[in-house]
């Protein structure tokens, strides 16, 4: 079983306690170790974000606190081939179904595939 590290737990502050909730819960289930990338994020960094195409939006759930974004951890490395990320979001299903935490994957997206994202939804948490 992985545990988040200090630095991925330094991450979470911010971050709605249900989505922080679903994180801790989803390391414990996950097959492939993660640790947190970003959580709250500010409109700075955001529009930075767009301005160099790593995002679409200036109204990221990250803005309020709803969103996370993760990275897969093999061998002290972080990794980006996106099934590591199918993995790990079949923690996060699993860890939001236990919680009874609606998320949503951004490896599901049809435009800007985003596999190291989990985000509230917006239906069920409004900004």
């Amino acid at each position: 079983m992985f545990k988040l590290s200090k630095r991925s737990l330094s991450r979470l502050e911010g971050v709605h306690p249900d989505m922080a909730d679903v994180v801790k819960r989803a390391i414990e289930l996950t097959e492939i170790d993660f640790g947190v990338s970003e959580g709250l994020r500010t409109l700075e960094t955001q529009k930075k974000y767009l301005a160099k195409g790593a995002t679409t939006t200036l109204k990221s759930r990250h803005l309020t606190g709803h969103a996370v974004d993760v990275y897969a951890y093999i061998d002290g490395k972080a990794q980006w081939a996106f099934p590591m990320y199918e993995k790990i979001n079949e923690a996060f299903q699993q860890a939001a179904l236990e919680l009874k935490t609606p998320i949503k994957w951004g490896g599901e997206w049809t435009s800007l595939v985003d596999g190291p994202h989990f985000q509230l939804t917006w239906k069920d948490y409004p900004a």
